[in-house]
Order: C-alpha cells, then sequence, then structure tokens
C-alpha cells in the first residue's frame, strides 16, 4: 500500500510541482488549501483543479480568517500590493501563515495516519519570508515530533521541501518533465477573479523569469498585454 502524505497545495507554480513530485514518488497525496481571507481567491479554483488534475487522493479547503487580524497585503485591502523589487520582508508575508497551515497539515496527517507532509517553499527565488526557511522548517519538524501522539510513538513525522533549494527556473524544469500543466495554476498576488495575473507584483516577476530562464513557454494569462 502506498504511502500516505499531506501536501500542501496553493494553487501555485511551486504547489503543483510538489504535488507532482510527491505523486512520482509513489505517495498516496491527500491536497490540502487554504480559504484565509487572501486578496487573491483565484487560486483557490486554481487548487481545487491542480488537485484534481494532478492525482490527489482527495482535496480539501480549511476556511480560516487571518484577515481578521491582518497585517499583510494579500488579508488587507487596505495595504496595496508592491510591485517587485521592495527591499527588505515584502507587506506581502502574511505573519505566521506557514506555521498555521502545517499545523493544521500535522492534524490531518495524524488522522489519515500519514508521516509525510510536502510544502513548496523555497529559500533561493522567494520573497524574504522568514517561514520560508531551512531554520524555520527544521523547527517545526521537531515541534511535529514533540507535539503529536505519532511523534511521541516513534512515528516520525517528516517535512518535505524538495523545492527549498531550486530556482524558480529549474522548479519549472522539474514540473515540465513530470508533465505539470502550469496554465492551471495561478501565482498572482493580485489576480482577479478571472485568474488573471497582474504582471507587476513579486510572485509574477519571479514566476515570468523562471520560465524565461527555463526556456518554456509562459501560459500565464495578464490582465493587461
Amino acid at each position: 500500500m502506498a504511502k500516505k502524505a499531506v501536501v500542501l497545495v496553493s494553487g501555485g507554480l511551486d504547489s503543483a510541482t510538489v504535488l507532482a513530485q510527491a505523486v512520482a514518488a509513489g505517495y498516496q497525496c491527500y491536497a490540502l488549501a487554504f480559504d484565509y481571507g487572501q486578496r487573491h481567491r483565484a487560486e483557490l479554483v486554481a487548487a481545487k483543479r491542480v488537485a484534481e488534475t494532478g492525482g490527489a487522493a482527495e482535496f480539501k479547503i480549511i476556511h480560516l480568517d487571518l484577515s481578521s487580524i491582518g497585517g499583510s497585503a494579500l488579508t488587507d485591502m487596505n495595504i496595496a500590493v508592491p510591485d517587485a523589487g521592495a527591499l527588505g520582508i515584502p507587506v506581502t508575508y502574511v505573519p505566521a501563515r506557514n506555521t498555521v497551515f502545517l499545523s493544521i497539515a500535522l492534524g490531518w496527517a495524524e488522522v489519515l495516519n500519514a508521516d509525510d507532509i510536502f510544502i513548496g517553499v523555497n529559500a533561493v527565488d522567494y520573497s524574504g519570508y522568514p517561514d520560508c526557511r531551512p531554520a524555520f522548517i527544521e523547527a517545526f519538524e521537531t515541534l511535529a515530533n514533540v507535539a503529536t501522539k505519532a511523534g511521541v510513538e516513534g512515528h516520525g513525522m517528516h517535512i518535505h521541501t524538495p523545492l527549498m533549494k531550486l530556482s524558480k527556473a529549474d522548479i519549472v524544469k522539474a514540473g515540465t518533465a513530470l508533465g505539470v500543466d502550469y496554465a492551471q495554476t495561478v501565482s498572482c498576488y493580485s489576480a482577479n477573479d478571472k485568474g488573471e495575473a497582474c504582471g507587476r507584483c513579486d510572485s509574477c516577476y519571479l514566476r515570468r523569469e523562471g520560465f524565461e530562464q527555463a526556456g518554456v513557454v509562459d501560459p500565464t494569462r495578464y490582465s493587461k498585454p
């Protein structure tokens, strides 16, 4: 019987690649997305599409309301999404987002008797988010193994980050080799309801540059030419 894994799926390029990698590695994948009050809600439609076509055994959306605490351009409509190139940790950082997401993924993994969680964090082509670094993942995995029944009973919980050291171009190449249809994905922080990208934010810039450097045709749909 295939090993079970929970895979965080946002609907973006990175998580679609991670899902494909986990399926290719032989895992029975349970895809998990979050409706957390984000302004780019088209990613939830994309997440469902990616999970269904990417071979997930089950897809679940968890409803949270991180907009109630705000503090990010992704959850507070009064904070504008900046164009690419801002210095330091950008305002698109959502406080504690990956900690919350991984905690819920950990709970579902326990229920499923799964020892593995996959997440598409990246420490190379990323926007400076502190919860996308190896130090955070290592700390969370340590926490997972002392905070759960599975962990203390000897079923080691593992957080897999196969994209951690890859450039965006390498991620595009890896996903393309696995047959990922990137036209189904939405990465833009300001995507409209049709899933069309703004072409100006950090996420759009990194995505576009990744396709260019990989020599792969960019299937992204933009709201303006």
